[in-house]
């Protein structure tokens, strides 16, 4: 009876706008076409056709004021100055219009080009010489006319029919679906074939995701031991480490249905859709429970409210929020459904949004380390055809920092190179040329410069890897090169150590290395260059961070002005305190650029022999700096990680081995128990042979890397 009345009630609704819009329509199409017929009041200049000879000699008169050569039509086009107006057309200005022209058609352009440069030695033509190349300019102006009215109608019908519910749909139409979630539903044996085979790395995040996955398969495995579904389950990390990467494999495995969302489908020009799109987004997947939603930027929706909603000037997105909060952890019951979501600023993201019952769990999907690296490169390079020289160890090794993203860009980046110099199969030069185009920029090899700028370069480059090699926790240096890359005219190549907490020592030895150019280009050149400011940026910052943020100055110990605050303008110190901080900055920078000045001095002839090298080869890899300096005297901490684990590795091996041996010896019985014991014997002389082995590899891996 209820559904009767209601549908009573629309059709009067649904029917009326339609009789009315169609008379609008009528009422604008007539209005624009008298507006097109009337042209305004305005009268159109006049465009007569003369022959060339004509045109030649109008010019030497002076008559022209601005010549327009169409190439592809081979016409021109000459305005007549106001003054000979009558002269050439034999009626005034009224007649006319204000531009009146002289269309002509000629042979060459050449010769036109010619014979205007004649004439404005001559004086006889100072205006403006342009060119067109309109192939149908009369078609062309009537179109462009036309156009705008066009799409205004367009959009006007579109609108009207949207809002008339001439776009169909279920339920209430048109303007009302605004309302409506755009999620994305993916179901069992679906689009998404991604499986948690093909998530690399990222171990602990994929044991949390997993079992959110076993929870919705398997129930009744924790709820009889009195457990609680998860509301939600937040994914944490910087770009590209693979957050929507964990949800497509959750999509994949779950075998449930999953709604797919971005925090921007929410947000829309009108009033209220935000809030309404939440409500109707879990509507569906509460219908479908068990489910998954997946929400992908949420930080789009999520961010923190502040306490003033004027302030921020978007109430609409307070309301949403309101929305999302009510929905996960309200008066209602939502069982089945569990919520991903996907951020790289946490650190934005409401509290009330955070608390356990709504996102129950933080899984940070942080950057990969060594291992994982070599995982990930495992699955981006399936589908690339490689050669013997790839060593995937030395690439993740050459890689920190480089998240999931970043390697899949290697990979591919690695491939064109290779297929751009025509080879059959990616070897490790593409590899290496590939990180080189990623984190330095395209090679610029035609960019000119004076042997004079050449020098100045190399002596900075060689104080930069001078300095390095001679400063115990500073990054191994892997190559240095002059040759121009993006904005920056050299560069040198170091190995960045992945620590996981940073000494003072060790800062000031980076710091150190970092102005080791600056302090080259003073002692062996007599000047400095604009070349150093990327290096002084750096410096500076590190040295800001260390005072204001990690309590590493005399004057400032164990203190930290770190402010999140979004909306806080104020500096969380006084201004003494800021003179203070400037003054220790100061102190530290200059410390550690004389320190870079009696480093350089000392090894003053190294110096020179590596910039000399550099002039000549340009490129100049680790294994020339220790032919001029000799070994490094400290090992690298990438080094000492892989020695510990190569020893790890033969001891568990041999350990294998010797629990194989004494299985056999159990087996064959007495007799047997001789044969152990040589087997024994030679076992004990294997794991030391191993261990060499292991040694050996690892020095290769030592003078790979340098």
């Amino acid at each position: 009876m209820k559904d009767n009345m209601d549908n009573k009630q629309n059709n009067p609704k649904m029917n009326m706008p339609k009789f009315n819009m169609n008379w609008i329509y009528g009422m604008v199409i007539v209005a624009l076409l008298l507006m097109w017929f009337s042209g305004g009041g305005q009268k159109s200049s006049v465009q007569t056709e003369t022959s060339y000879s004509q045109f030649k000699a109008m010019v030497m008169k002076g008559y022209a004021s601005k010549i327009v050569v169409n190439k592809e039509k081979n016409t021109l086009l000459m305005y007549v100055k106001p003054e000979h107006i009558r002269d050439v057309f034999g009626k005034g200005v009224q007649q006319t219009g204000k531009d009146p022209a002289v269309t002509v058609e000629f042979g060459s352009v050449d010769q036109v080009e010619e014979f205007i440069n004649q004439a404005r030695d001559l004086k006889k033509f100072s205006g403006d010489y342009s060119y067109e190349n309109q192939k149908d300019n009369e078609l062309f102006t009537i179109l462009l006319q036309l156009l705008p009215f066009i799409f205004f109608i367009a959009i006007w019908i579109y609108f009207m029919r949207r809002m008339s519910g001439g776009a169909g749909g279920s339920g209430a139409g048109g303007v009302f679906n605004v309302g409506k979630s755009k999620a994305k539903m993916y179901e069992k044996g679906g689009e998404i074939s991604v499986t948690f085979k093909d998530v690399a790395g990222q171990a602990g995040a994929k044991q949390e995701v997993q079992e959110i996955v076993d929870f919705l398969k398997n129930p009744k495995k924790y709820t009889e031991l009195g457990g609680k579904i998860p509301k939600g389950a937040l994914l944490v990390g910087p770009p590209g480490t693979g957050k929507t990467l964990l949800a497509k494999a959750v999509a994949g495995e779950a075998g449930v249905p999953f709604f797919s969302m971005s925090g921007s489908d929410f947000v829309e020009m009108f009033v209220g859709v935000g809030a309404s799109r939440v409500r109707d987004l879990f509507r569906q997947a509460k219908e479908k429970s068990p489910c998954i939603i997946f929400i992908d930027e949420i930080d789009a929706v999520g961010r923190a409210r502040s306490k003033n909603p004027a302030m921020g000037g978007n109430d609409e997105r307070e309301n949403t929020l309101n929305a999302l909060l009510t929905e996960m952890d309200g008066f209602g019951t939502n069982s089945g459904v569990i919520i991903l979501a996907a951020t790289n600023r946490a650190d934005m993201l409401d509290s009330a949004l955070l608390r356990a019952g709504r996102f129950d769990r933080q899984i940070h999907v942080d950057l990969p380390d060594l291992n994982e690296r070599k995982a990930v490169f495992k699955v981006h390079l399936r589908p690339v055809k490689t050669d013997d020289t790839v060593d995937i160890d030395f690439l993740a090794r050459q890689t920190p920092g480089f998240s999931g993203a970043d390697i899949a860009n290697v990979c591919n980046e690695a491939a064109l190179i290779a297929a751009r110099h025509n080879s059959h199969a990616v070897g490790k030069q593409d590899f290496l040329d590939a990180v080189d185009r990623i984190i330095g920029g395209l090679e610029k090899k035609t960019k000119i410069m004076t042997d004079k700028e050449k020098e100045t370069i190399a002596i900075h480059e060689a104080g930069h890897a001078t300095v390095s090699w001679f400063t115990e926790h500073a990054n191994p240096l892997v190559k240095v090169s002059i040759v121009p890359r993006g904005r920056a005219l050299g560069a040198a190549w170091y190995l960045p150590e992945e620590r996981a907490i940073t000494t003072k020592e060790e800062m000031l030895d980076e710091m150190c290395a970092t102005l080791g150019g600056r302090a080259a280009e003073e002692l062996f050149t007599g000047h400095i260059s604009t070349g150093a400011m990327n290096d002084l940026e750096r410096v500076t910052k590190s040295a800001y961070g260390m005072i204001a943020y990690a309590g590493m100055s005399d004057k400032l110990p164990n203190v930290c002005f770190y402010n999140n605050s979004e909306y806080n303008f104020q500096r969380p110190y006084s201004e003494t305190t800021a003179k203070v901080m400037d003054d220790e900055v100061l102190k530290m920078i200059n410390g550690q650029y004389e320190r870079a000045k009696q480093i350089l001095t000392e090894h003053k002839e190294g110096h020179a022999s590596l910039a000399r090298l550099l002039m000549e080869r340009e490129v100049i890899f680790a294994e020339d700096v220790e032919k001029i300096f000799g070994k490094r005297p400290w090992a690298s901490r990438a080094e000492e990680l892989l020695e510990a684990q190569q020893r790890a590795e033969a001891e568990a091996m041999a350990e294998h081995r010797a629990k194989e041996l004494e299985a056999q010896g159990k087996t064959l019985g007495e007799p047997a128990t001789d044969t152990q014991g040589d087997a024994g014997e030679t076992d004990a002389q294997n794991p030391g042979e191993g261990a060499n082995d292991g040694a050996t590899a690892e020095k290769e891996d030592k003078n790979e890397i340098k």
